[in-house]
């Protein structure tokens, strides 16, 4: 087991960690804040990760899958405890609290346990925004970019380990160059975002804060009452566009600046729009039927719940939990649904569905005609038994973790609605659910163990099932 590896790819993450929070005490001190703790945490971590690169600077990194497994799965671990010291130095929470949110943060899914946001310190709501910022691309694949500086060869594993979709798919002859390149384009849609919102009437603050959220799908907002507190049509629509295009695959993007607009033509992304669209549609027409709004205003509402909803962000302009049955039942459906593959939403992702509806398509045909040889295709492309096999497991190991979790929540003395929209919550990294976990509350009155349960919940739907589930069969261990 080549640990060495592992602390020096730590420490190297660990240190743009804190070069990055270092934005929260610039953010203390414009608004006179107290950032001494802060700078403490700050310099010490930094310290820290600096003197672990030293003592493993001449070694060569050299990260093999299981190692980069357990890289992985360690990183999301500490990056709850890092992210969740500056929240206990700055607020009055529990351990197990802070640790949750922290993970909330990191793995974009935006549940919380504040009651209060808005008299949170500013240099805290920037923290808060950015876990979501850098947690939405994926550490790792910064990461990547970086180790790549020092170990040409050595990072493609620990880019599949973090990566999430059906295939890796890479531009660039290098990975560190698709890497840093898909981060490119977040910034890019983050700046663009940002100066969207400002245009719109939102402070500086806000606006960086709420785009970085939006961008990395997190759902964490500086407002009690979410996106809903501005009441401008301009927001909420910027912030619907940014919710959708960061639900698309980034590599469709990064695309675009090769003059390629396949991956705006593929199956999955048609598929995407054609099921925001239909779904935003009959919301609509619900929601004007029972409360009797005005059709714009009902679109207005509806487009931006389902995106945020089916994107996996959590934004929230009113309280879509009063909306009746059949609007609940529509939004339960977008939750289920989830973006693009290479995308920084989280959910089942649309590729999945298609090609498990293809697959019991194919499978319906072979009753009707056994001696036919019946294949999947993708975009044209046959999908090879490996895809497939991997795609029911994932789908097995999603519903089976939700599963457990509905139930977890429900012996724990819950009703129905918040076991069933709190497990979809969490494993899907949406945020909010349904009932005492609806868009107008949060989890702060979940036990410390609950809270802890959840935390690896969000962790493991965050890696798509595979990278946390493996470290529980033997065969990973044995060699070690």
């Amino acid at each position: 087991m080549d640990f060495r590896s592992i602390f020096k790819m730590l420490s190297m993450i660990g240190v743009t960690l804190a070069l990055f929070f270092s934005m929260e005490f610039f953010c203390g001190i414009y608004y006179a804040e107290k950032w001494g703790k802060l700078a403490i945490f700050l310099s010490l971590f930094l310290l820290l990760n600096l003197c672990v690169w030293y003592i493993f600077r001449e070694h060569r990194i050299n990260l093999k899958i299981k190692e980069s497994i357990l890289a992985v799965n360690l990183l999301w671990l500490l990056l709850g405890v890092v992210g969740a010291i500056p929240l206990l130095l700055y607020t009055d929470i529990s351990f197990s609290s802070a640790f949750f949110e922290a993970i909330s943060g990191f793995t974009t899914t935006g549940a919380t346990v504040y009651s209060d946001i808005e008299a949170l310190p500013h240099l805290i709501l920037l923290h808060r925004s950015l876990m979501h910022w850098l947690g939405g691309m994926g550490i790792v694949v910064l990461g990547v970019g970086l180790l790549s500086m020092i170990n040409p060869t050595g990072s493609l594993s620990l880019f599949k380990a973090e990566a999430t979709g059906i295939t890796m798919e890479k531009l660039t002859p290098k990975i560190k160059d698709t890497a840093l390149s898909l981060w490119g384009v977040y910034m890019l849609l983050t700046l663009l975002d940002t100066l969207f919102l400002r245009f719109f009437g939102m402070s500086w603050f806000d606006a960086v804060n709420h785009a970085f959220s939006t961008i990395s799908t997190g759902g964490f907002s500086t407002k009690n009452s979410s996106l809903g507190y501005f009441d401008s049509d301009g927001i909420i629509w910027t912030t619907t566009i940014f919710m959708l295009l960061s639900g698309v695959n980034f590599l469709a993007h990064l695309k675009l600046f090769f003059r390629d607009t396949g991956g705006f033509r593929s199956e999955e992304f048609k598929m995407y729009v054609i099921i925001f669209l239909s779904i935003s549609l009959l919301l609509t027409f619900s929601h004007d039927y029972i409360d009797g709004d005005s059709f714009y205003h009902s679109m207005k509402h509806s487009c931006f719940t389902i995106a945020s909803v089916m994107t996996t962000t959590g934004f929230a302009t009113v309280d879509y939990g009063r909306w009746g049955h059949d609007a609940i039942a529509l939004i339960f459906l977008a939750m289920l649904v989830g973006g693009n593959a290479g995308s920084t939403a989280g959910g089942v992702k649309v590729i999945r569905y298609l090609i498990i509806f293809k697959t019991l398509f194919s499978e319906l045909k072979r009753i009707l005609h056994p001696n036919a040889m019946i294949s999947v295709f993708m975009d044209g492309r046959k999908m090879s038994e490996r895809v497939l096999s991997s795609t029911f497991g994932f789908f097995i190991l999603y519903i089976f973790t939700a599963v457990l979790t509905a139930l977890y929540i429900y012996a724990r003395g819950y009703d129905e609605m918040t076991a069933i929209s709190g497990a979809l919550a969490l494993v899907g990294n949406i945020g909010p659910g349904f009932s005492q976990v609806g868009p107008a509350e949060n989890f702060s009155f979940f036990s410390d163990i609950d809270k802890v349960v959840f935390s690896a919940v969000m962790i493991i739907g965050r890696l798509e099932c595979y990278t946390v589930f493996v470290l529980l069969s033997r065969s990973f261990w044995k060699k070690f």
